[in-house]
């Protein structure tokens, strides 16, 4: 990466000051930045969580048995996905519905 001199000295710095390599530092940042957990230690989700984890990795929102969308087609999903999707997008342009 080419960073700015300035953040590269800062970086530098810090981590004499914490007794660290910068390459752990510079990681443990980019996580943080990134919203991410640190290496080995995940949050543990409420078992009334609506989303959890499944075996892929992948995030798998779970929804009431008894949803609207549980009796939808996936036709029917797509044109109501696609349809918020118009009208969000439409909203950030500033162009009325």
């Amino acid at each position: 990466m080419d960073l700015p001199d300035e953040l590269v000295r800062e970086v530098k710095l810090r981590a004499v000051v914490q007794g660290r390599a910068v390459k752990d530092l510079v990681a443990d940042l980019l996580r943080e930045g990134l919203g991410m957990d640190p290496p080995g230690r995940r949050k543990k989700r409420s078992p009334t969580s609506k989303v959890v984890v499944g075996p892929t990795g992948l995030p798998v929102v779970r929804c009431d048995p008894a949803a609207p969308a549980t009796r939808m087609r996936v036709r029917e999903l797509l044109s109501l996905e696609q349809e918020s999707t118009r009208a969000e997008d439409s909203k950030r342009a500033g162009i009325p519905l």
